[in-house]
């Protein structure tokens, strides 16, 4: 995992300084002068040699760094220092502060939301297998796997809010100044999420847990009299979860990293649409800091669903 960071970071910094192209040109569109470019450069330190700028982008990620360091007012960015926008004038760290606890929630709500529609799904459709419940189940989960998060989100907002007013419109709050207003604004992101997400579990718990079914020590355990839910949760399911494991913990580092269209729809201030908002006003160093935050939560994911593989599979053993 270390390496893996790493390797990620130089990644990062090849990927948006060293690339050819001038990436302080995309800060002043149209109206770029020589001067204005240089100035622009100057206050991305991109006019530093390759090296030294690498260093200062690790060294403020540990230690913090100071910008503007020949100005009157110079910026300091205590550590862990992911940039600077000069463009919202603001620290990159405040504003992923203020858009990852918004993203957080998303993630969560949604994750609890498909993994257990999608667990229940997978083990109901498997114990009918071949009768219409599964098939009807099944072709549930294709048409929900196949419709698009943009797509579900506005019918959603259609129907559930501009039509029957069950809701009002999405206006992000935190759970703990408003509960009841948190839920409201987070239950149809959540079901956008759920919809996509459960129907992709759902078939994939389903082939992992009717696989366990052929396995020998499924058939000695119902062989000894154990009843149907041991052997279907404490056989069946805990064998085939690897998978399932596999599969929740990239799709969480994925949500976490941002979950663009759905935030977008539901005007929710996370990690998606800072990274939209970033991209569309050329803020590099916002742009640069999402990517990194995304590529360490998937990162970080793998390490921790390798962690549980000993927990939830006792044939899984470290060397």
């Amino acid at each position: 995992m270390v390496l893996l960071l790493f390797l990620l970071s130089v990644a990062v910094f090849v990927l948006f300084n060293l690339l050819p192209f001038d990436p302080a040109r995309l800060t002043c569109g149209k109206i770029c002068t020589p001067e204005l470019l240089a100035a622009n450069r100057h206050r991305l330190e991109l006019d530093l040699p390759p090296l030294e700028q690498y260093i200062r982008f690790v060294v403020g990620l540990f230690a913090g760094r100071t910008y503007a360091v020949d100005s009157p007012s110079p910026i300091v960015c205590n550590a862990p220092c992911l940039g600077y926008s000069f463009l919202q004038h603001q620290l990159v760290t405040t504003l992923l502060t203020r858009a990852l606890p918004v993203t957080f929630w998303l993630t969560v709500g949604g994750f609890i939301v498909w993994i257990t529609i999608g667990l229940l799904g997978g083990i109901y459709a498997a114990l009918r297998r071949g009768r219409w419940q599964d098939r009807t189940l099944m072709a549930i989960a294709l048409v929900g796997y196949s419709m698009p998060s943009f797509f579900i989100g506005l019918v959603l907002i259609l129907f559930v809010i501009l039509q029957a007013h069950w809701l009002p419109f999405p206006r992000y709050v935190s759970p703990f100044e408003d509960p009841v207003g948190f839920l409201q604004t987070m239950i149809l992101p959540w079901l956008v999420i759920a919809v996509l997400n459960a129907a992709f579990y759902i078939r994939l718990t389903r082939n992992q847990v009717l696989e366990t079914f052929s396995e020998d020590y499924v058939r000695t355990a119902r062989a000894k009299g154990l009843p149907e839910r041991t052997v279907i949760v404490k056989h069946a399911l805990r064998a085939g979860l690897a998978p399932i494991v596999t599969a929740a913990g990239l799709d969480i580092a994925a949500l976490l990293g941002g979950a663009i269209i759905t935030e977008s729809i539901f005007s929710l201030p996370g990690m998606g649409s800072l990274a939209l908002g970033s991209v569309i006003e050329s803020d590099l160093p916002v742009i640069m800091a999402v990517t990194l935050v995304s590529g360490v939560f998937i990162i970080v994911a793998n390490l921790v669903v390798d962690l549980l593989y000993v927990v939830i599979d006792p044939r899984v053993r470290l060397g």
